[in-house]
């Protein structure tokens, strides 16, 4: 089942100033940053086109794996990805149909090598620095290395002004709702347990940020 913010946002306390629409100045800034950075940009300009964007960037035969993330929910890629009609891997498909505990953590663990691995982030700073983390690191452990490419899915609002702020954001937006999500959907709370600063992607071509004028995911 989908689950979007709007089912927790009321039982959680947030920071709304660090959960705002960027402008444009702001947005533009971001993307020559990211750029510098070393990390390919593309702006879209609602969750159909970042979902066509997804469909068109993946090639046909790509292994593709991806990690929560409620903004790939929202834009209706983790759906399009177990039931849509692709020509990829589907790696979430085959880690799911392991019955056997120890061979699916294995094969979740080896799903990090993946060809394309697609997933959220938690803050993007103005100055160009992505912010994450993971209770389990199994969204995260694909970002630094492990995957051979990696597409990061946000909306614009997540841009924040410094990496501080971005700090800030994970422990006092992106958490506080993911905390009421964990505890709905797994029946534990969730916890800012491995960390993530990434700052350049040193690899050309390897790194895409999808940024989408919208309020979107945690």
């Amino acid at each position: 089942m989908s689950q979007q913010k709007s089912d927790y946002v009321d039982d959680a306390d947030i920071d709304a100033t660090l959960d705002e629409q960027a402008n444009e100045e702001t947005i533009e800034e971001t993307v020559e940053n990211l750029e510098a950075n070393g990390f390919d940009v593309v702006v879209v300009d609602s969750a159909d086109e970042a979902l066509e964007t997804l469909q068109s960037h993946i090639p046909a035969g790509a292994s593709v794996m991806n990690g929560h993330s409620t903004t790939l929910e929202e834009v209706g890629f983790a759906e399009y990805l177990t039931e849509g009609d692709h020509e990829w891997e589907s790696l979430p498909d085959e880690i799911w149909s392991i019955d056997d505990d120890a061979e699916r953590q294995a094969a979740r663990r080896e799903s990090q090598t993946a060809d394309y691995f697609l997933g959220g982030i938690n803050a993007i700073s103005r100055t160009g620095e992505l912010v994450a983390a993971d209770r389990s690191g199994s969204r995260i452990g694909a970002y630094p290395f492990a995957a051979s490419n990696v597409v990061i899915v946000s909306g614009v609002n997540k841009i924040v002004p410094t990496l501080e702020d971005a700090l800030d954001r994970l422990e006092s937006v992106a958490y506080p709702l993911e905390n009421e999500r964990a505890k709905e959907a797994y029946g534990v709370e969730s916890a800012i347990a491995k960390q993530l600063i990434f700052r350049q992607e040193l690899e050309d071509g390897r790194t895409t940020v999808v940024l989408v004028r919208d309020q979107l995911g945690y």
